[in-house]
Formats: C-alpha cells, structure tokens, sequence
C-alpha cells in the first residue's frame, strides 16, 4: 500500500509541478493571473488518486475495497503530492529570488488600477497586500498556505474516489486470460 501511495503521490505531484511551469511560461506576461489553470492542471493531476486506490483495490485486495481505506490510501498520495508541490515551490521562490510575491501585489494593484479603483479604496488594497507580501516572507506562513492551495482539492478527489471505489461494479477488474 505504502509503495502505491508513494508512486502516485509522486506521478500526481510531477504532473502537477510540470503543469504549473508550464502555465507559468506560457502566460509569461502575467503569470499569477489564472488560478482556474492551476486548480484543473491539480484536479488532472490528483485523478492519480482514483488510479492508485483503484491499483490498490484491484491487484491487493481482489477487487473490494473499504470506504476508509481507499480514502486513507487517497490522502496519503494526496499528502505526497502536496510534499512535492511544497518542496518544488520553495525551490521556484529560491530560485526567482523570491520576487513571486512582489510581482503578484504589483499586478494586482495595476489590474485594480486599470478597472478604476482609486482613492481610499486602493490605498487600503495597498495595505492590505502589503501586510500579505511581508506575512508571505515568512517560511512558516507561506508552507501552510502553499499547502492549503493543493490538499483540498486531494481531500475531495479521496473522498470521490473512495465513494465510487468501494463498490467493486465500478471500473471493475479486467479478468484476466488464463494461460494454457
């Protein structure tokens, strides 16, 4: 069981860091402006979870799986998954100098600028970012956020995944042909 969660916690957490580079490059001119593209390329990614609990059922278990255990085993290549998007995030911020923050806070005061925000209004936006750049410099504010951006969504796909799983008549096992 350990070996599965391990292999597609790893898969699910690769797809999900080639994705993101991948997003980044290609929306180079704004690159933290599409969190609806980082949200699929995860639920693409974490739809490993329905194939190692499925795995697991299927080739361990003979076709029948428990809800509480496909949900653990899906948790657990959710949580490998997230340790993967972590630690290739920090090594990215590493890497840029950590200026994704900087960048983020100044496009969205120019997005906010450009829709018309002025005034009282966009000092306070200012503020606020502001506050949010410096608590983001933190390590042990930023690797719980950067965590709760991934685990979520690996909660719910476990939580699908071993409601669906459980009963053997979905995506059953193919029989396999007997030699001669």
């Amino acid at each position: 069981m350990s070996r599965i969660v391990l292999i597609y916690g790893l898969i699910s957490g690769l797809v999900i860091i080639a994705g993101i580079i991948g997003s980044i490059v290609a929306f180079a001119d704004a690159p933290h402006s599409n969190v609806w593209v980082g949200y699929l390329i995860m639920l693409a990614a974490l739809s490993s979870i329905l194939v190692g609990v499925k795995q697991h059922r299927d080739q361990a278990l003979g076709g029948v799986i428990g809800f509480g255990k496909a949900f653990l085993i899906g948790l657990g290549i959710a949580l490998v998954a997230a340790l993967a998007y972590i630690v290739v995030w920090e090594i990215y911020l590493a890497a840029t100098g950590y200026r994704f923050m900087d960048q983020y806070v100044a496009q969205m005061l120019e997005t906010r600028r450009a829709a018309g925000v002025s005034g009282a209004e966009y000092e306070k936006l200012a503020a606020d970012l502001e506050a949010m750049r410096l608590q983001y410099a933190n390590p042990l504010f930023r690797v719980p956020m950067t965590f709760l951006e991934i685990f979520p969504v690996g909660l719910l796909i476990s939580l699908v995944s071993a409601a669906l799983l459980r009963n053997p008549r979905f995506l059953p096992a193919r029989a396999r042909p007997v030699s001669a």
